[in-house]
């Protein structure tokens, strides 16, 4: 019996090396044995393995080599015995891998499809928690793979996160990114990571935002993420909760009564069409604006939107909140800012003392435009073009209101105030006096969601609060806060 010592699970240039010499020393399959580390003696005692044999040579198809370094990482204690046998007879079937309906071959397939989801669902499901800040700044995530994919999958997150100092820790090893290089390390406990970090609260959030019972498919979603993942990813608390409450929030959705057609088109005649268009009406009040809102054409985008999406708020407000456009749920429900950036709005602003019924929100571009791709509409970015012609509807709404403080949120809404192209990095975080009073320009809400990048995700989300709290801070120095 031939014993094969490997120095670790995933040691595929020594299995290689010794597979390939005892292939050519005719060592068949049945007399060998492949153990990680020292081992036991087997049953028929342990000969030594031959050394690399002279000029001989066993050449093997690349397709071969890729299928086995994909087989090693399966955790399957057979897979060294199976590629052995691949292995021995190809030499004399040197077409064996392309015969899929052999059982070996059929086998070690399937191993290597199942080593390839398990570093997809790596790149899924991996959670990183801050450490430290400034230069101190480190994301750490805990992750328990279905197979040994940390080494295969850890360059994607190297690419990926390019800019931030990483480690995933594995009950199998651990993956550093220091900004320059990757590198590896021993196996972690589940203990070596940190337990939770200010994120999550944020991501459950947005999580919880993106819910839609009607659309829970529960065998669906679980195999997408299995349940062995769900405990190492903070938003699995609330998936029992939302699956749990699912069927009522529909029953719900189902019983409610219809809503009354949209009277804004019936009230819109041929006339007020006409003049929503031309520079020289002036609304008297929010509703005639609105009113006449139904029946813009001053740009294509009503096409396809489902209705204008108005400002919402009091008639006169001492404080004025831009976005740049509605989003799906907004353009269905024809109310601002109730979904997913939304939420995060909602968050900040409670957190700064200002109370939504209190605040002035409206868009700089009142309909919803997009791109539909299968059975959604994804947002699309307003052009400048488009940005100002709705400009006309922004500055009635900012005469009406008559706000001491606007705040806008993004480049487009920006624009949609100042009538020019600005850098919101450059400008957020001061609030500038003008002709038509104070302005404060700050991060868009689903600039913060959309981000690649958990750590600008972080730094993004801080500094929308605090130029929320910095608003706050300046309505009460001028006068009586908003509650």
């Amino acid at each position: 019996m031939r014993t094969v010592h490997l120095a670790g699970e995933t040691d595929f240039d020594s299995w290689r090396d010794a597979a390939r010499n005892l292939r050519l020393e005719g060592v068949e399959p049945a007399r060998v044995r492949f153990v990680v580390g020292n081992g036991q003696d087997g049953l028929f005692g342990d000969e030594p393995i031959p050394g690399r044999s002279g000029n001989r040579s066993f050449k093997v198809s690349k397709a071969f080599v890729d299928l086995a370094r994909e087989v090693m990482l399966h955790r399957d204690a057979d897979r060294y015995d199976l590629l052995y046998r691949l292995l021995w007879r190809l030499q004399d079937e040197p077409n064996l891998i392309k015969v899929t309906s052999d059982r070996d071959v059929a086998r070690a397939v399937e191993m290597a499809k199942n080593v390839s989801r398990a570093s997809h669902k790596m790149k899924a499901f991996v959670r990183f928690r801050q450490q430290g800040e400034g230069d101190n700044e480190h994301w750490i995530a805990w992750f328990e793979p279905a197979h040994r994919v940390l080494e295969k999958t850890a360059p994607f997150f190297a690419r990926r996160y390019a800019n931030m100092r990483w480690s995933i820790l594995t009950p199998d090893g651990t993956a550093h990114w220091d900004l320059k290089t990757l590198t590896f390390g021993p196996p972690a406990r589940k203990e070596d990571a940190p337990q939770e970090d200010e994120v999550e609260d944020f991501w459950k959030t947005y999580y919880a935002s993106t819910f839609n019972p009607a659309r829970l498919r529960t065998k669906a979603m679980q195999a997408e993420m299995p349940k062995s993942y769900w405990k190492n990813l903070p938003e699995a608390d609330l998936i029992a909760g939302m699956i749990a409450d699912a069927t009522g929030r529909t029953e719900q959705m189902v019983n409610a009564p219809a809503p009354e057609p949209n009277r804004r088109f019936d009230q819109v005649k041929a006339a007020v069409v006409d003049r929503a268009v031309t520079d020289d009406v002036v609304p008297e009040n929010l509703d005639a604006l609105n009113a006449a809102l139904a029946g813009c054409r001053r740009c294509p985008l009503w096409r396809d939107a489902t209705q204008p999406v108005c400002g919402q708020g009091p008639k006169r407000s001492r404080l004025m909140i831009v976005g740049e456009q509605p989003g799906d749920q907004e353009d269905i429900a024809g109310t601002p800012f109730v979904g997913p950036a939304g939420k995060v709005l909602d968050k900040a602003m409670l957190e700064a003392g200002l109370e939504r019924d209190t605040v002035y929100l409206t868009n700089a571009v009142k309909h919803f435009k997009h791109t539909v791709h299968g059975r959604q509409r994804l947002h699309k970015s307003p052009s400048a073009a488009e940005i100002d012609h709705c400009r006309w509807w922004l500055d009635h709404e900012r005469a009406l209101v008559q706000p001491e403080l606007i705040v806008a949120m993004g480049a487009s809404a920006a624009r949609g105030i100042l009538g020019h192209t600005v850098s919101v990095n450059d400008l957020r975080g001061r609030i500038e006096e003008g002709p038509q009073g104070a302005l404060l320009i700050t991060y868009h809400p689903a600039y913060i969601l959309r981000h690649p990048d958990p750590n600008e995700r972080i730094r993004a989300q801080k500094a929308f609060s605090t130029d929320l709290s910095l608003a706050a801070a300046y309505l009460k120095s001028t006068g009586k806060v908003l509650s």
